[in-house]
């Protein structure tokens, strides 16, 4: 498959562009539904222009085709209540209302660079919601699981490493394990 400038091939055939616990949830997941070995791909980037403006303008990417994932984090009665929230580039994440109100926090803020990124254990500019620690609640927007007039039923996210990105449809990440769907998760 092509998709902008990229080829892409099943991430399964290509686990050297996965990160460590990207590659086992894939495995995991594909395990309980075949599906999921051909419908997940993955391509090799150039690590440089792994952030969303570069990567959508150097491949030729509709921008709505990328989805962020951000890590966000509050506290409650003395718990950590952690969560990655997943909206299309094109939107950002209302962390301040519906975040704040998933996880029942008082505030909640994104988590620091360096604590991201030694908690998920994967690189920043490749944090994806497949094979995040159990512990943290997945939000998925629900614009992400029907198709988007600009960029179809596909959605590119991070592979837990700066060098590649994962594409597949988004209403399979929508149904992927640990994962809630929200509607009104992001704001335009």
């Amino acid at each position: 498959m092509t998709l902008g400038t990229l080829p892409w091939v099943r991430a399964l055939d290509r686990p050297d562009l996965l990160a460590v616990s990207t590659l086992a949830a894939i495995e995991a997941w594909a395990a309980q539904d075949p599906t999921v070995a051909d419908a997940v791909l993955v391509t090799e980037i150039d690590p440089a222009l792994a952030d969303t403006a570069a990567l959508t303008e150097a491949y030729r990417l509709p921008p709505a085709a990328s989805a962020n994932c951000v890590l966000v984090a509050g506290r409650r009665e003395g718990e950590e209540r952690v969560a990655a929230a997943v909206v299309r580039a094109t939107t950002r994440a209302d962390v301040n209302a519906t975040v704040k109100r998933l996880l029942d926090v008082r505030k909640a803020s994104f988590l620091p660079t360096d604590r991201a990124v030694e908690e998920s254990g994967m690189e920043y500019g490749g944090i994806t919601p497949l094979g995040l620690p159990a512990r943290y609640r997945v939000l998925v927007d629900g614009r992400i699981a029907v198709d988007d007039p600009d960029a179809g039923p596909t959605v590119i996210i991070g592979s837990g490493i700066r060098r590649s990105k994962i594409a597949l449809p988004g209403a399979l990440l929508a149904r992927a394990p640990g994962v809630d769907l929200i509607e009104g998760l992001a704001l335009t």
